[in-house]
């Protein structure tokens, strides 16, 4: 029983303390005065009387009601219900004014009415929650108060202050006896009538005339609720609702708003409900006053209600604070939650499931919408019942997520209470939701804690939430997917929580007063003040009350305990969900043989079955089979094997725990505790290793939640085994007490647990003092016998077995080096435990007791919190304190003896390691390490794609002088007989990265290191534990010291052949001295000795091509190939000039590509010295000592009328003085191709500031830049078409300013140069970062005045429109009109300003370059894309995307693009000076490019050797700094802008393939050693360094090492006439073929240089390697089959990244020769050499062809096999399309690259002409029309093809052309209307024969010959656009 109301009080407006506009209120009375023992008085009640603060007001307001709630320092609520009527009083303003006291906060002028009203509360105190009791009760006061009913106040509030009622229970049977106070009846006698009713009081009355039902609940452990979750979910909807709900028990602060006090209250409790049979811990405080709204910024969790009339200031707290605080507005139905919130939400079906359900309670009608005749009436439920159909919903939501809860809970102790924990993780485990955020948060919060404690004992009463989980969750499961059981099964538990509310029908006596409604109601007049009551009559009553009930009969409360049923096991439902056990039948049979095999010593048998058990360990049906089986082998707690068993074993149990997560979910690693303690090993006399040794590498022994759980899981066991009768008893323990562990055990035993100790419960208080006290302390021994033995077994898995070692300073699992795998030398976790742990004390010194200390620290703490928790004594705990430490001890000195042991133990047998084999003169810097070869992120070598993994793989890493190489066998045994092999020049290593590797064979997580390529591999290893970590270091010096030597001279290409020991000291030193002094004196002494060299270059003529080999061997005899065998003493001044004279200036004749030169007509070195004066070009020597241009050649082209003088003085201009030299013309055009760098970023005039000047004047500086016009005037006049008389008509004057980009019409069949130069310079449709504006500059003359640039150079250019097809010298004129004579390619940012040429003989096109920091970036990015370092399932890092991020194929493009345009600028006759950055870099690349693209000689063998050689290397690209070959550029990094430049010429190559002489393995090749040092030739940065060095002018090889090849060119000789692998079977040239490729991205291609890679024997550049290994190959597979008599399969596996395809699967030609050679072999005849037999086949070829009159291509071999002869002049090759090619036409239309072909021969521009008979079938319609061009461009007369088959309109220059000018698609032609004549139109034509044609992108006007043609041709074009 308790009281209905603890307290009633009366709470006035304080007229003393009124300060500022806000008062106070104080308590008038309250009763009783005295506190209640068992009840305090609470503080602050006049403040939540009013939340709005004591405010006086005009005019009287409605009494109001709610309920606030309080909460007490015992966390009790108290319910205050506050009723509030206002009473008027004397306005104290106007007092106040009238004293002359005029208010601060007074606003004059305000007129202040004479009365006020002021509030006045009744409160009721109580700490039962019945709202409409309170608001009757109150409300009857005040009746009584106001209406002057005749009942003395004090007898209502006596009687409200003394009724008692039953907390719960309900109705009693007795329904008779109705209590009703007559005020007949006296006093005294009525409270005696009222104590007789007490027992079974439900219905009260105040004496008043009133009565009144109270509804007690059944059971007081379910809330009431009334009707305010209904409430809550109309005013916030059902999302709403349940994101409250979850952030509410995800412990999130919740904030309400209304203007209701009641609503706020309503909704609090609300939320509360349905979170039922969770209750809520944190701050409540559903009604929050104003003066209080400081507690929102409280740090913990709250469900708070704050009035709207603050939202501003909550607003502005929540805004102060961090703003994690969810606001759910009642009024405006709106929840916020702030974007730094988190809600997790409930797991998915529930989700779903739990949504479903509540609509249908709060919708019924949603789901009946649609049909077509819905039944009559499907009405919602009434409130209060919805009410209780919504808290089912939620209480069946509950039954879901904690269904089984009970099987996972400990019982530790039972006596004198219960002690339970919940095994969180053995649930979340078994309900597999362990990634579930909202369930981990639940249960790690207070709620649940809470809930634990509360509904853990398995012995107290029962509630309807006991019942659904233990006997309606196997029905819960079966209807989850049915809404109508589902909706049946809630209405049912709906039933129950309203029976439970209301449990008997509502009487029909309910009566309570309310005021009469009178006229005068507002009338103060009317209204008395609420009078002061009497309270000695009021104390009366309550002390008479008191009284009675102490005499009364001891109300005997039935005892309602019962032991809490479990409910059905989580097992099943585990099975249910399927995917949890998927693993099939067949691998847990795998697990078994193999273990069967192991203990029957089947040792071959398990290593075959290995690593299949290691894959099928991953699923957790496995690891729990593996578990049983091991089990089985246990006897008497231990199972002794001998070595090789004992490793299987160990390896299998860390392949068991390393898929474990840290939490142990399934219970795996407490299975495996008991077995790591049991298996083991004799290592010698009395000594044993334990498996817990071996498997200390794992996160779950360092996870203290693990050791609690498995520590209260056996002490549960042993307190159960206990109290088990002794009879069979003991047994069952026996065999169960070890291995169970909490539910991962069978069932039965658990429930006997919790059985078990409910029955003790129910005896515990029958039994007597002594047994009780005998039975704690029985209980208090067992936990702390199993707190002992815990501390053993966790020193067991956290001390390592080699404690000499500090586990924080050494945390990877390499061992020492002498320790061998067999002793599993493992590194404990007790570092890292220190770390996370204890991070206060200090690691410094490595010394073993740093990890006994840290071991001793964790154990300790784990015992305090067990023992605390399961109530062991202070004495027990100090004990175990003094033990731990000697324990630990203990056990170290066991480890140390077993550590010892260990180490004699013989290494278990690996695999043996192969030998790589070595280049002539490559030698083994270290000898092979055994690592393991980890796969990356390519998929092909993992098995990823299908077939067995050949990676990872077990083998050595070996580093050569030149090369990093590791050789090995995969792992897989499948592929067991493989061999493994990748390596990388050393000198292309670009990063190494230290990793850790865990391998998923063995449990040690190794270090590694990450080797990357510039050559496009990647060598991820860990090194064994045999490897030593010193080792490992020394491994990585060496390597260091060999990437990056100290000199040039370091590299391979120098050091190879010479003793190793070069390497680590150089002593042999003299050698390179003697050609370093050499080439010093040379050029000391060259001044001198210039008129002699002269001289030398009279006797010899420059030597042609062919003699090249001849000249070479004169040179063999030559003195300084024996001075330099000679030593250094010997070596005089003048036996060097002698040996210099004839050798230097052959030398650098051949090597300035003199004969280059002279085929091109740009000068030679005649007998004479005079030159011949007709030739425009001469070869200037000014640069013969590099003094000029320190990295441009010796010998320059420059033209024929400038002195050097003047070239000495124009260098200086330009940067690195790298002034423009003409390195290329064109045979026909006779335009020249000029190089140079980029000018001054400063400006001219301060570069001539020369030390020797004594002023550097203005004039100096204007007669240099005189110079230069006069330079480019030379130039320019040199070119035949400036020589002709006319002269020139610029299109100067018009400046177009609108570039009309987006004219399709003008946009030409081929676009012209315009277009290009457009494209290049960035026109407005080009990709973003070109710009639009730029410097334009023609002489360099400091005048200062700047020109913007013009668009007006690309329109320009665009306006020429050839009546000739090929474009020849004969347009001289034409060209004069239009065009440049020369044209400077410059970089944008350097062409600031400049004086304008007047004659527009030369101008700028400024472009955009890439500098050299965005290739290294893009070449950085597209290694990562090719080759990724690890697998990876995000969509942005696909290799696509990656590839794209690189933008490698945009710079392609960009460098694609000017080499083009610089083609056809020079095909049309204007020449060229590309002077770009340094003129070093990408000025090389487009150099080259544009003379491999105009000349076809360059795409031959010797061509393009001559072409690196020239371009390249003599004019200085800087190869050693852009390959970091060094230390001194290691800073800069890898730049690949040579490999770019091979790139294009692979891009161009593909477009074209019978262009070229040489193959595309030539470019790979090329691609390849240019950065592997192997050669000199890619060796320093210019010639002036190579002649430093001496290594310019070396003999092809020194006598003494005929095998080792210097430069790279006279190995591919060698290599090209053994065998054909550089040459290309489809090279089938056309003369002087001037290839135009498309460099669009889409038509690029990635270079399969970049992704592949041949893992049988390593890179394939090297050849001889290749050829040895596969020699080797088969003579290991000759002798293997003595035996003929079993047949032998010709068949191959061929892998793509294992073998290489090229050789396994050769093209029919290679196949054809190697068939040649072995037939001629066999017939023992000489070899013929395989270019003879080439040519022979040609030649006969080409004479058949003859005969039968074939139009032959040039004879190629290709063109009998048919293959189509497409887009030789536009680029588009495609092998892989057949006739049927169907490139888009709008492509071929815009690309940027294409032009006029070549005259004579038939035009290939559109692909149609392929299958087309005649082109006159697709003319429908055909004729001149007049068109106007783009802006400020004229009429003109076109021949116009209606072309109905194709659907366009195309226009010709005249009838007979074929060569197509502009289409319009006529899919874009929107209308066709009568136009009118424009400016510049046609004369003397009517203007009816106008009409336009208006397309998507523009209008075209028309302008045919008369009238009725301009009607034909609109008709015409109307019908086809009707007919489409």
């Amino acid at each position: 029983m308790a009281r209905l109301a603890d307290y009633f009080v009366v709470v006035g407006y304080d007229l003393d303390k009124r300060g500022g506009s806000e008062g106070q209120g104080h308590i008038l009375q309250r009763f009783p005065e005295k506190d209640w023992e068992d009840n305090p008085f609470p503080q602050g009640i006049e403040l939540f009387c009013q939340p709005n603060g004591w405010q006086l007001v005009p005019e009287r307001e409605r009494p109001s009601f709610f309920v606030s709630v309080l909460t007490d320092i015992n966390s009790e609520r108290h319910y205050c219900a506050c009723f509030t009527f206002w009473e008027g009083l004397d306005n104290p303003q106007l007092q106040k004014a009238e004293a002359s006291e005029v208010d601060e906060d007074e606003v004059p002028g305000l007129v202040q009415p004479a009365q006020v009203f002021a509030p006045k509360s009744l409160v009721l105190v109580s700490r039962l929650d019945h709202t409409e009791v309170f608001r009757n009760c109150l409300g009857l006061i005040y009746t009584v108060h106001v209406d002057s009913l005749s009942v003395p106040l004090e007898t209502v509030i006596g009687n409200l202050l003394t009724c008692v009622i039953p907390v719960a229970g309900g109705s009693q049977i007795n329904e008779s006896p109705v209590c009703s106070l007559n005020l007949s009846v006296p006093q005294a006698l009525a409270c005696d009538w009222l104590l007789g009713c007490f027992q079974d009081q439900r219905t009260i009355t105040l004496g008043a005339g009133d009565r009144q039902v109270i509804q007690t609940p059944i059971n007081d452990s379910l809330p009431v609720s009334g009707s305010s979750v209904a409430h809550l979910f109309r005013q916030l909807g059902i999302v709403n609702v349940l994101y409250l709900f979850c952030a509410a028990l995800t412990e999130h602060k919740i904030l309400f708003l209304s203007s209701s006090y009641q609503r706020l209250t309503d909704a609090c409790r609300a939320l509360l409900a349905i979170m039922f049979p969770l209750k809520y811990s944190f701050t409540y405080v559903p009604i929050l006053p104003g003066k209080l709204l400081e507690v929102l910024s409280t740090p913990t969790p709250f469900i708070i209600g704050v009035n709207s009339f603050f939202r501003s200031e909550t607003q502005e707290l929540v805004g102060s604070m961090t703003l994690d605080v969810i606001i759910a507005d009642l009024d405006g139905g709106t929840v916020t939650i702030p974007e730094c919130v988190h809600i997790s939400l409930l797991p998915d079906p529930l989700l779903q499931q739990t949504q479903t359900a509540l609509s249908m309670v709060l919708d019924p009608e949603l789901e009946i919408a649609d049909h077509a005749f819905p039944p009559s009436s499907t009405q919602p439920s009434t409130l209060k019942i919805q009410d209780k159909e919504i808290r089912a919903v939620f209480l069946w939501l509950f039954g879901q997520l904690f269904h089984g809860y009970r099987w996972c809970l400990h019982i530790i102790r039972i006596h004198p209470e219960p002690v339970i924990r919940f095994h969180k993780a053995a649930f979340l485990g078994q309900r597999a939701l362990t990634e579930d955020d909202f369930l981990m948060k639940v249960l790690d919060g207070m709620a649940f804690a809470g809930f634990i404690s509360e509904r853990g004992p398995p012995y107290r009463p029962t509630d309807l939430f006991d019942d659904l989980i233990a006997n309606q969750v196997e029905r819960i499961r079966q209807e989850e997917c049915s809404p109508h059981k589902v909706m049946n099964h809630i209405k049912e538990l709906a039933e129950q929580l309203f029976k439970n509310e209301n449990p008997y029908p509502v009487v029909a006596m309910h009566k309570v007063q309310r005021p009469a409604e009178s006229p005068g109601h507002n009338d103060p007049k009317n209204l008395a003040i609420f009078p002061p009551l009497d309270d000695v009559t009021v104390q009366l009553f309550i002390d008479h009350a008191a009284a009675k009930l102490k005499t009364a009969p001891p109300m005997v409360k039935a005892e309602l305990n019962g032991m809490v049923p479990s409910g059905p096991p989580l097992g099943d439902i585990v099975d249910r969900h399927g995917h949890v056990l998927a693993n099939s039948a067949r691998r847990l049979e795998v697990v078994r043989n193999c273990i069967t095999y192991i203990f029957d010593n089947k040792m071959l048998e398990a290593k075959k079955l290995m690593p299949a058990v290691l894959r099928a360990l991953k699923g957790r049906a496995a690891r729990v089979c593996l578990t049983q089986e091991l089990n089985q082998h246990v006897l008497q707690n231990r199972a002794v094997l001998d070595d090789q068993q004992f490793d299987y074993i160990v390896r299998m149990m860390n392949c068991t725990l390393q898929d474990c997560s840290h939490m142990d979910e399934h219970g795996i690693a407490a299975i495996l505790l008991p077995l790591v303690t049991a298996f083991c090993r004799k290592l010698g006399a009395g000594i044993t290793q334990f498996a817990y040794s071996c498997v200390q590498e794992h996160m779950v022994w360092t996870n203290m939640q693990f050791w609690e759980a498995m520590f209260y899981s056996d002490v549960q066991n042993h307190i159960r085994a206990l109290y088990l009768e002794a009879d069979g008893g003991e047994q069952s323990i026996a065999s169960h007490g070890q291995q169970e562990s909490g539910p991962a055990a069978g069932g039965q035993e658990l429930l006997g647990a919790l059985e078990l100790a409910s029955e003790q419960s129910r005896l515990w208080p029958t039994l007597s003092k002594e047994q009780q006290s005998e039975r704690v302390q029985k209980e208090e021994s067992t936990v702390f016998s199993q707190a002992i033995h815990y501390a053993n077994r966790m020193s067991y898995l956290l001390l390592p077995l080699d404690t000499s070692k500090n586990r924080l300073l050494n945390r990877s699992g390499i061992g020492d080096v002498e320790s061998v795998s067999n002793s599993y030398v493992t590194n404990s976790i007790a570092g890292s435990m220190a770390e996370s742990y204890d991070t206060e004390s200090g690691f410094e010194d490595a010394e073993s007791s740093d990890v006994a200390n840290s071991v001793v620290r964790f154990i300790n703490r784990f015992v305090d919190k067990v023992c605390n928790e399961s109530g062991v004594t202070n004495e027990h705990l100090k004990a175990l304190h003094t033990m731990i430490p000697d324990i630990v001890q203990m056990h170290i000195e066991t480890l140390d003896a077993v550590h010892r042991e260990s180490k004699r133990l013989p290494p278990i047998q690996k695999p043996k390691l192969l030998r790589p084999i070595l280049l002539a003169g490559e030698e083994l810097v270290m000898d092979g390490m055994r690592v393991h070869l980890i796969s990356d992120g390519r998929e092909e070598a993992t098995g990823a794609l299908g077939g067995p993994a050949l990676l990872p793989a077990e083998g050595a890493i070996f580093l050569t002088t030149y090369r990093l190489i590791f050789k090995g066998t995969p792992n897989d045994p499948l592929v067991g007989e493989q061999v493994v092999t990748r390596s990388f020049p050393i000198a292309s290593l670009t990063k190494e990265k230290r990793i850790s590797v865990s391998l998923s064979m063995d449990q040690f997580i190794q270090e590694g290191l990450q080797l990357r390529s510039c050559t496009f591999q990647l060598l991820k290893i860990a090194f064994d534990e045999e490897v030593a970590s010193d080792l490992a270091e020394v491994f990585r010096k060496h390597m260091h010291k060999l990437r990056y030597p100290q000199h040039v001279q370091g590299t391979f290409a120098f050091t190879v052949g010479q003793s190793g020991k070069t390497l680590v000291e150089h002593k042999t030193k003299d050698k390179n001295q003697s050609i370093k002094t050499l080439s010093k004196n040379l050029v000391k002494s060259a001044k001198r000795t210039i008129g002699r060299q002269y001289v030398t270059r009279k006797k010899y003529s420059p030597p042609t091509w062919e003699n090249r080999s001849s000249l070479q061997s004169e040179l063999d005899e030559d003195e300084i190939s024996v001075s330099e065998e000679l030593d250094q003493g010997s070596l005089t001044l003048s036996s060097t000039i002698r040996s210099s004279d004839r050798q230097t200036m052959s030398n650098v004749v051949e090597r300035a590509c003199c004969r280059d030169y002279q085929r091109l007509g740009l000068g030679t070195l005649s007998n004479s010295l005079t030159r011949s004066k007709n030739e425009p070009f001469r070869i200037s020597t000014v640069n013969r000592m590099y003094t000029v241009c320190r990295s441009y050649p010796g010998l320059l082209i420059v033209p024929q009328s400038i002195p050097d003088s003047t070239i000495q003085r124009i260098s200086r201009c330009y940067r690195q003085n790298r002034f423009p030299v003409v390195c290329w013309r064109n045979s026909r055009t006779k335009a020249v191709l000029l190089r140079s760098a980029g000018l001054h970023a400063k400006g001219v005039v301060g570069f001539f500031k020369s030390p020797n000047a004594p002023s550097a004047g203005p004039s100096q500086a204007d007669s240099t830049s005189l110079e230069q016009e006069k330079y480019m005037q030379a130039i320019i006049s040199s070119m035949p078409s400036y020589c002709e008389p006319s002269g020139r008509n610029t299109l100067g004057g018009f400046t177009s300013t609108h570039m009309s980009t987006s004219d399709s019409s003008d946009k030409l069949r081929q676009p012209k140069i315009g277009a290009l130069m457009k494209q290049v310079m960035g026109g407005k449709e080009d990709v973003p970062g070109t710009f639009s504006r730029g410097g334009k500059w023609g002489s360099i003359r400091g005048s200062g005045r700047l020109s913007a640039y013009n668009p007006e150079v690309g329109n320009r250019l665009s306006s020429k429109e050839s009546p000739q097809p090929n474009g020849g010298p004969s347009e001289a004129l034409f060209l004069r009109q239009q065009r440049a004579y020369l044209y400077i390619i410059g970089d944008k940012t350097q062409l600031k300003g400049g004086k304008q040429d007047s004659f527009q003989q030369w101008e700028v096109v400024p472009i955009e370059v890439c500098d050299v920091r965005q290739v290294k970036n893009s070449f950085k990015k597209l290694i990562k894309a090719c080759v990724p370092s690890s697998a990876t399932s995000e969509p942005s890092m696909t290799f696509h995307r990656c590839l794209e991020e690189s933008e490698w194929m945009c710079l392609l493009h960009r460098v694609l693009q000017v080499s083009v345009l610089v083609v056809e600028l020079l095909d049309t006759g204007s020449s060229v000076m590309v002077s770009l950055e340094d003129g070093w870099d990408v000025t090389t690349q487009v150099v080259s490019l544009v003379q491999l693209l105009s000349d076809p000689y360059y795409r031959t063998f010797d061509g393009f050797r001559l072409l690196v050689e020239k371009e390249w290397l003599s004019f200085g690209h800087r190869f050693s700094h852009r390959g970091a070959q060094t230390l001194a550029s290691q800073s800069s990094g890898f730049t690949p802008v040579f490999l770019q430049f091979l790139d294009c010429v692979h891009q161009i190559h593909l477009q074209f393939p019978m262009e070229f002489e040489f193959s595309q393995y030539y470019l790979k090749f090329l691609a390849y050693h240019y950065v592997s040092n192997r050669f000199r030739t890619f060796l320093l940065d210019s010639d002036y360094e190579r002649i430093e060095l001496g290594v310019l002018y070396e003999e092809k090889g020194e006598r003494k090492n005929p095998q080792v090849c210097k430069s790279v060119w006279d190995y591919i000789d060698r290599l090209n006439k053994k065998t054909p692998i550089f040459f290309n079977y489809m090279f089938s040239p056309e003369d002087e073929e001037v290839l135009r490729p498309y460099s669009f991205i889409s038509n690029l291609k990635v270079w399969d240089f970049y992704t592949e890679e041949t893992l049988s024997e390593g890179p394939s550049y090297d050849w001889e390697l290749v050829q040895r290994g596969r020699q080797e190959r088969l003579a290991e597979e000759v002798p293997d089959k003595p035996d003929t008599t079993t047949p032998k399969s010709q068949r191959h596996i061929v892998w793509p990244c294992y073998d290489s395809r090229s050789r396994v699967v050769p093209d029919a030609i290679t196949k054809l020769l190697q068939d040649l050679q072995s037939l001629e072999a066999e017939l023992g005849l000489p070899p013929e050499k395989w270019k003879d037999t080439w040519d022979k086949i040609k030649a006969n070829q080409r004479a058949e062809a003859k005969l039968e009159n074939r139009p032959s291509f040039n004879s190629s071999l290709l063109m009998s096999s048919n293959l189509s002869h497409q887009r030789r002049s536009q680029g588009v090759y495609l092998p892989e399309s057949g006739v049927g090619s169907s490139i888009n036409l709008a492509m071929d239309r815009e690309t940027s690259t294409t032009s006029t072909p070549v005259a004579g021969r038939p035009s290939t521009s559109t692909l149609y002409s392929q299958f087309q008979s005649t082109e006159s079938e697709n003319r429908s319609f055909e004729g001149i029309l007049f068109k106007k061009g783009a802006l400020l461009k004229p009429w003109k007369p076109r021949w116009f093809v209606l072309d109905k088959t194709k659907h366009q309109l195309r226009y010709y220059e005249t009838r007979q052309d074929k060569e197509c000018k502009g289409v319009i698609e006529l899919a874009e032609v929107e209308s066709v209307i009568p136009g009118t004549p424009t400016m510049g139109a046609p004369k003397n034509i009517e203007e009816k024969a106008f009409f336009d044609l208006k397309t998507t992108k523009r209008v075209y006007n028309f302008c045919a010959q008369d009238s009725p043609n301009a009607q034909l041709w609109m008709d015409s074009i109307q019908s086809c656009l009707s007919d489409a």
